[in-house]
């Protein structure tokens, strides 16, 4: 997912999708998921000059990636599309004019509380920690160092840092992270239901549709296995006032002032895959120097101050 925070952020992006070719272009690499420039310019009816031009546009953007692969007498460039959604932040009139922000962000490994079940493993961006289908490992020293972590049921708990100035409530909190299923190697049709919590009440529950392998992680490590996963999907975790979302797409009624945060107040995040789940397929969280995103979990809260 292509995250926009403002409108004055997404201008290059509305610029590159503001071209009926490039919208072509699009629709071709979704359809074929993945060709090379000649391909390309031929299913036009352009020039590979003409469509070089397109490409850079759509590839400064983030919206299209081009790989270089060395095979036959050339180098071939081959062309994918890069996001599966685009959100676009609005400011809503709740949130219009709003200057108090406080972002922060948490490492995958920097858990504080677990409960895994096989098949489950964690890994630094060089290393396995211990064994894989071990749970022991999750307590294992150089967990904090961890940028990838799987496991098939059961929970990872973390304690956001709330360092927000003094005398002032929480309006809204958003998360941002990496994630996808756990199917024993990878599956790209493996749904599983992950659930939400704050502070131990469950927000929502959100459907991960796979655990992806089909293609290496932009940011995955050269050493990491090729059958297993690779990347997952970049979502955003909304609550506020008028509820939970994921994607702007409204997953419970559950809002923040349930909770009645402040600046002094215990924030902790739970990501479970509970026993009674219809669909038990596990969970995977990408940190910095794995799959598509290279970030860690990233937290931004909106604040006010209490009158």
């Amino acid at each position: 997912m292509l995250h926009i925070k403002n409108l004055d952020e997404g201008l290059e992006v509305f610029k590159a999708l503001g071209s009926e070719i490039r919208i072509q272009i699009l629709k071709l690499l979704l359809e074929n998921r993945e060709m090379n420039m000649n391909e390309l310019a031929s299913g036009l009816g352009i020039t590979n000059g003409a469509l070089t031009s397109h490409m850079k546009k759509l590839e400064e953007t983030g919206i299209v990636k081009v790989l270089t692969e060395h095979e036959g007498h050339g180098n071939q460039k081959l062309c994918r599309v890069n996001v599966d959604k685009i959100l676009v932040e609005i400011e809503s009139r709740e949130t219009e004019g709003r200057k108090n922000i406080y972002n922060t962000e948490v490492n995958v490994g920097h858990y504080s509380d677990y409960e895994v079940y096989p098949t489950c493993g964690l890994a630094t961006d060089t290393a396995l920690v211990g064994e894989v289908d071990d749970p022991r490992y999750f307590a294992h020293p150089d967990r904090i160092k961890a940028r990838i972590l799987w496991f098939t049921k059961g929970y990872v708990e973390y304690r956001i840092p709330n360092l927000l100035p003094g005398a002032t409530k929480i309006e809204q909190i958003a998360l941002s992270l990496e994630i996808g299923s756990e199917a024993p190697g990878t599956n790209n049709d493996w749904p599983s239901d992950i659930s939400f919590y704050l502070n131990d009440e469950k927000i929502g529950t959100w459907t991960s549709p796979g655990d992806y392998g089909d293609v290496r992680g932009i940011f995955t490590p050269d050493w990491w296995l090729p059958n297993w996963n690779q990347y997952g999907l970049l979502k955003m975790l909304v609550i506020n006032r008028e509820g939970t979302f994921v994607d702007g797409l409204k997953i419970s009624d559950v809002d923040i002032e349930r909770f009645h945060l402040d600046y002094k107040s215990s924030i902790r995040f739970k990501l479970q895959v509970e026993e009674s789940a219809r669909n038990i397929g596990g969970i995977t969280i990408f940190g910095r120097g794995f799959g598509n995103y290279n970030q860690d979990i990233k937290v931004r809260i909106a604040y006010s101050q209490i009158e």
